[in-house]
């Protein structure tokens, strides 16, 4: 089936990486003193950072909290659970994700704020 829910998913999970403006740039910041703030530019530094901090993430943990947009802008509050890594295992470390995307609708600005309890 050429348009299976399953098939749908997978178009969209590749489709994710074309959507990166040549200069996105990224920066991702917290209080929690194990984090060292991120500031990255390019697709292959955004990528590399993805896949950093993605590993830790616990499958199936992140779900939406709220969000808003408009043509060019939207903002994402997600909780996610982390089996490891700077936080720690079992941390719940929910974020906003602040997006701005081009005139060919490509992610040009992403800025990400965590939230770490007691730290």
């Amino acid at each position: 089936m050429s348009d299976s829910p399953a098939l749908a998913i997978a178009r969209a999970h590749v489709d994710a990486w074309s959507m990166l403006a040549a200069d996105v740039h990224i920066t991702a910041t917290s209080t929690f003193a194990a984090m060292q703030a991120t500031d990255l530019t390019g697709p292959d530094a955004y990528m590399q950072g993805l896949v950093a901090f993605a590993d830790p993430i616990v499958p199936g943990s992140v779900r939406e909290l709220g969000a808003v947009g408009d043509e060019h802008n939207a903002l994402i509050l997600l909780d996610l659970e982390l089996a490891g890594g700077p936080f720690g295992a079992g941390v719940h470390a929910p974020c906003a994700r602040l997006y701005q995307t081009d005139t060919e609708g490509k992610i040009r600005i992403e800025q990400i704020v965590f939230y770490v309890a007691g730290s």
